[in-house]
């Protein structure tokens, strides 16, 4: 589990192997895992079944924002947004946005819509979010160790979910970022931003888009030397569930989960995560348009999930005979 320092990539694009260092070895119990990232007509019949209102639907607090103006306490979600021009890469804020609105019916703003986008996995999406869908489908998010396991899909040691090439016989395998990071997606691999779920090869473990398209909620908290940690320990670490707590020296004071898989934006010019064993992490109250997530489910679990179900059909078959 990890990532090495390659020879020959650029600092920019690799700013983040060191929390993804020391390589290490891990075991995990069986699992299942969703085929694909959950995607908005799946999220659609959850929050119908519930009524469940995401983080960025609802208006943020005073109290969680001290100091900021009731002008400013609306609630929206964060949004890539593309310069007109060449920007350098030292500032983020050049790109990305808080757009009051944005949520996961609409994902980019007020303005945008899911309409033909059913299929495309569901964004704006915080922590909490992830972990109520869980529940109510009878699962849970993986844990950063099941997460790299299931990627990997058998292929120890390679570089991506699919190899030690980027693009194995001139093939894309992900939907990432082509042309100049962030002005311009010259759209190589058939998407310019996010696209719909399974439009690329699966893994060797048969998962669609575990690298590219959308960063995905893990249930690890985030601290960079975690990975030390656990290779300090010694021997193989057995289902680890990350960190007692959460610590990013970049901010301190913000609570962090780790995201794994890279997304739509990724570039060997900025961000190159969809490299299978590297990192990235997330204030847990924050969606943005392109952050999803997929569960997992143990055997027991599913077993239960799939007895319960037979319990439901079985009471309503005997109220049909009664009535």
């Amino acid at each position: 589990m990890g990532a090495g320092q390659l020879a020959g990539m650029n600092h920019v694009g690799m700013q983040a192997t060191e929390d993804s260092q020391p390589i290490h070895r891990v075991f995990v119990n069986g699992f299942w895992m969703d085929r694909t990232d959950v995607t908005n007509e799946q999220f659609a019949k959850f929050v119908n079944a519930t009524g469940y209102l995401t983080v960025a639907e609802r208006q943020p607090r005073a109290e969680d924002f001290p100091g900021a103006p009731p002008e400013n306490l609306i609630a929206g979600g964060v949004v890539f947004r593309r310069p007109a021009h060449p920007v350098t890469l030292n500032n983020h804020f050049q790109w990305w946005t808080y757009v009051k609105g944005a949520n996961w019916r609409h994902p980019t703003g007020p303005a945008s819509s899911l309409k033909g986008r059913e299929k495309y996995p569901v964004v704006q999406i915080a922590y909490e979010d992830a972990e109520a869908y869980a529940r109510w489908a009878g699962k849970r998010l993986p844990t950063e160790a099941e997460w790299e396991f299931a990627a990997r899909g058998g292929l120890t040691g390679k570089l991506y979910a699919w190899g030690d090439e980027f693009r194995p016989g001139g093939k894309w395998m992900a939907n990432t970022h082509q042309g100049r990071f962030p002005d311009e997606d010259t759209a190589e691999d058939g998407y310019d931003g996010i696209s719909p779920v399974a439009k690329y090869p699966p893994n060797s473990y048969g998962l669609y888009d575990i690298s590219g398209n959308v960063w995905q909620w893990t249930s690890d908290w985030y601290r960079p030397d975690y990975y030390a940690q656990l290779a300090t320990s010694g021997g193989v670490s057995r289902n680890p569930t990350g960190p007692a707590n959460p610590y990013d020296p970049a901010e301190p004071s913000e609570r962090k989960k780790a995201q794994r898989g890279g997304s739509f934006l990724c570039t060997d010019q900025y961000c190159s995560r969809y490299m299978v064993g590297t990192r990235g992490k997330g204030e847990v109250s924050t969606g943005t348009n392109h952050l999803g997530f997929r569960c997992v489910v143990t055997p027991k679990q599913w077993q239960a999930a799939r007895e319960k179900t037979k319990a439901v059909a079985a009471s309503m078959l005997s109220k049909g005979a009664k009535s």
